[in-house]
């Protein structure tokens, strides 16, 4: 555990100057709600928010959560690590991908399901990343993996996707969409770079038609999630299929899948709950991670601000599980989308 919390430390940051980081939280913090930011400051500064974030809190989610950054349905007696993984299979099958595809992965993170989706499907993964801190982690990883000859990661903006038009056999993205500022805009992209015929598909973080924008509790849930894990504005389930449809896909099938997980998506993050697979994630693990990040802080390990980055993230934790329990929010509104095969005259 020492090993992994000085990984924390050193990683904490990302490629800024460590000297930057109280600085960056202070910025980070000033984009959203709780600390007078509004959305479309957001969207306008999307790009700098999201990179903020992910250099920021990168070393954590590896630290508490693995490789792969995202939620997944869960049977009774799984592990998170199990149920991780056929969570991404899942996507894999859905998806319909065959050996010697090319796959482009939209926010791919550090690469964890890039390489699981990879190993299983026998696919080439391009991942798409803006955050160089995390493509060079998912450049390590891949190494370690034994993936590297056949995976790789671009640096890039998804509302600005480069590649050519028609390039992917198939397109994923695993609870990553919900970043850009455009969902139509993100879609459209994708939708250009997908060859005819092939199909898309996605986890997205989405509010439910139980969410009440009126509803004072709900908009506090709202803006602690996009607080704590970089979100300009969350979108509703019924604006991702429209958006979907007008950048020209075909939805094959749209599911939330939350609704009928046997084990809660959000039990992870439910400090009233013990597991000792996630053992980090509990309400003891989170303590022994506050108090380890304060005292690397204290002897100068850990940056400046490192504390302020462990705080915004347990707010995003109370915030998610609480959404989770009202039903108003879903991490995994799945869908598969085909982009149709050109007309013949």
């Amino acid at each position: 555990m020492a090993k992994s919390a000085l990984d924390l430390a050193s990683g904490l940051g990302g490629k800024m100057d460590k000297k930057e980081v109280l600085s960056a939280v202070d910025q980070y913090e000033k984009y959203h709600a709780c600390h007078g930011g509004n959305e479309q400051d957001r969207k306008e500064n999307y790009t700098d928010m999201v990179n903020k974030y992910y250099d920021l809190s990168t070393s954590f989610y590896e630290f508490g959560w693995g490789e792969s950054f995202h939620f997944a349905t869960r049977w009774k007696g799984e592990s998170l690590r199990e149920s991780i993984k056929r969570h991404e299979h899942f996507l894999a099958l859905k998806l319909g991908l065959q050996p010697g595809m090319k796959v482009l992965d939209v926010g791919c993170g550090i690469g964890g399901p890039l390489r699981e989706i990879a190993r299983f499907s026998s696919t080439s993964i391009t991942g798409l990343n803006n955050n160089e801190y995390q493509i060079a982690r998912g450049k390590v990883l891949n190494r370690v993996a034994g993936v590297d000859k056949t995976c790789d990661f671009v640096k890039a903006d998804f509302m600005k996707v480069p590649f050519s038009d028609n390039t992917f056999d198939a397109v994923y993205a695993i609870e990553a969409t919900c970043h850009a500022p455009d969902a139509f805009g993100c879609y459209k992209e994708i939708f250009r770079v997908l060859k005819p015929g092939q199909s898309f598909a996605a986890y997205e973080w989405c509010m439910t038609d139980s969410y009440d924008p009126q509803n004072e509790v709900h908009q506090n849930i709202k803006a602690q999630i996009e607080l704590g894990d970089g979100l300009p504005d969350i979108r509703t389930t019924r604006q991702c299929l429209e958006a979907l449809k007008l950048a020209g896909f075909e939805v094959i099938w749209e599911k939330d899948l939350a609704l009928d997980s046997p084990v809660s998506w959000y039990f992870p993050l439910d400090t009233t709950q013990w597991s000792l697979s996630s053992l980090r994630l509990t309400a003891l693990g989170r303590v022994v991670t506050r108090n380890l990040v304060k005292v690397l802080e204290y002897v100068g390990i850990a940056p400046n601000g490192s504390s302020r980055v462990q705080s915004f993230l347990e707010t995003a934790a109370d915030g998610l599980v609480a959404g989770g329990r009202r039903e108003i929010f879903t991490p995994m509104y799945a869908f598969v989308a085909r982009k149709p095969l050109p007309t013949t005259a």
